[in-house]
This record gives structure tokens, C-alpha cells and sequence, in this order.
């Protein structure tokens, strides 16, 4: 996808009633003209959020965060910095994170973090306790689902998707491609770089894939909601609030779950 590309698709998405962007990864603030798509899609009435590892943010980014009233999201392992780096393979990562963080926090741009539980010894409830003491004000948390390096070599399922793929939101990946969301890659329902967005969002195999994923979900969708560290709500079931309550109904009354999500006391 050329910058042009991204610019139409984010008009198309804009002509069709779109309210919100988010620009996710991979790592988003790595890609040179992701200044360049913020202040479009500010032009075209957009909201805009940012999901980043938070390591690396150069100055014409936080500018254009500041300017363009950019929300950010991020993800966080561990109050332990040795804990966090090795979930995320990169030696220094919890400090460069930590640290831009809170530079997000000192600015005034809205941040919020979400808790993914990698492992039944991970310390979740000091993470969302450091968060919080930085500042964050909206912490949620997730488990880990078997999709891209967390799949560890498994077939992904619609079973474990949150059930709204593709009824409120589309993903975009860098060749063009359309997936139901971030974590549907493995459903392709189309191509921007050939098809409109709208005929994509309208299409047999879209409509196909909405009514397979309501299925493996036995079309309960109030009991489903977005994983809260992708999506900045869950919107499909409105009681739903990553900062208060679990947003998978699968692990809701778990253990792990509610040390995940619950704020210290």
C-alpha cells in the first residue's frame, strides 16, 4: 500500500460512516509517513488512536499526537522490567516503554494500557497497579489467544475471536488486504487495492464470514465483546468496560481473568 492508497482508503472509510482509525501493527511509529495518514484522517473527521509498544516515539509524532488529538494504546506485561522484556524479546523494552508512557501522561495525551496474561506466574495486578500510579486511567487486560506469534504453530479458530468481527470494524493489512479485525488475518474478505472498501464491506464473503463467526459464537453476541487491548471499547455489548469488568466471556470467571482486569484496592 502506497501513501496514496492509505489516503483513499481512509476517505472510503470516512464516505461509509466511519467514526474511528486505529493505526496498529506491527509498529506503527516505525512506518515513515504515519504523521502524514494521522493529519488525513484528522482532515476527514476521524478519530484517531495509536497502538504502539511505546518504545521508540521521535518528536514529529508526539507533535502530530498533540496536534491532531491522537489517543494511544499500548501493551504491558510486568511492573518487572526483566518479566516485561522477555514477553516481548527486546532487552530495554519496559524502560523505553515505562518511560514514554508517562512522557504520553506529562503531555496530556489520553493513553490507556492493556494487561495481556501470558502465564499464570506473570505479574498482572503489579502491572495494572503501575500503570495506574503513572497516571493511566484506563487499564483493561485480555488473555493470550492463539493467533500470529501466540499461536505457537496452532490452526486459528473463529471459536476464539470475541464474536463482532466485521460488524463495527474492518482490519487493513500494508498489502491491501481485508480481515474482519486485527486478530481475524487468517479471513480474508477482500483486497482495497482492487476492490473499493465499500464493496469489500458488502460482499457475499463478508456477509459469509459475519454469519460464521455469529454461528461459532451461537449467535449470542451480548455475551462477546472486542478483546479491550485492540479496540478502545466494547462498544457490541455497551455495559461492557475494559477499565471495570472482563470483556471475554470465555475467562470471566476465572482466576487469571480477574487478576488481570482488577484494580488494587
Amino acid at each position: 500500500m502506497t501513501v496514496s492508497d492509505w489516503q483513499r482508503v481512509i476517505d472510503e472509510f470516512a464516505a461509509i460512516g466511519g467514526r474511528d482509525v486505529q493505526f496498529i501493527g506491527g509498529e506503527p511509529t516505525l512506518y515513515p509517513h504515519l504523521a502524514r495518514l494521522i493529519g488525513h484522517a484528522h482532515g476527514a473527521g476521524l478519530g484517531i488512536e495509536v497502538f504502539s509498544n511505546m518504545t521508540v516515539i521521535r518528536d514529529p509524532l508526539w507533535e502530530a499526537f498533540k496536534s491532531y488529538g491522537v489517543k494511544l494504546a499500548t501493551s504491558y506485561y510486568s511492573d518487572d522490567a526483566t518479566e516485561h522484556d522477555k514477553v516481548t524479546n527486546l532487552r530495554g523494552a519496559h524502560k523505553m516503554t515505562r518511560a514514554n508512557i508517562r512522557k504520553a501522561v506529562e503531555l496530556g495525551i489520553p493513553i490507556r494500557g492493556g494487561v495481556v496474561a501470558v502465564s499464570t506466574q506473570q505479574r498482572v495486578r503489579e502491572a495494572v497497579t503501575d500503570l495506574q500510579e503513572i497516571g493511566v486511567d484506563h487499564v483493561g487486560g485480555d488473555r493470550t489467544r492463539a493467533f500470529g506469534r501466540a499461536s505457537k504453530g496452532a490452526t486459528p479458530s473463529v471459536n476464539d475471536l470475541c464474536g463482532h468481527c466485521a460488524l463495527g470494524q474492518v482490519a487493513i493489512g500494508p498489502d491491501g488486504a481485508v480481515w474482519p479485525c486485527v486478530l481475524g488475518r487468517f479471513i480474508t474478505l477482500g483486497n482495497v487495492r482492487t476492490t473499493p472498501l465499500t464493496e469489500v464491506w458488502n460482499s457475499p464473503r463478508t456477509i459469509d464470514a459475519r454469519a460464521e463467526i455469529a454461528a461459532a459464537h451461537g449467535l449470542k453476541p451480548a455475551q462477546s465483546c472486542t478483546p479491550p487491548q485492540f479496540l478502545p471499547s466494547c462498544g457490541p455489548c455497551g455495559p461492557c468496560v475494559p477499565s471495570v469488568a472482563h470483556c471475554d466471556p470465555r475467562e470471566a470467571d476465572s482466576q487469571l481473568a480477574t487478576a488481570t482486569i482488577g484494580a488494587p484496592a
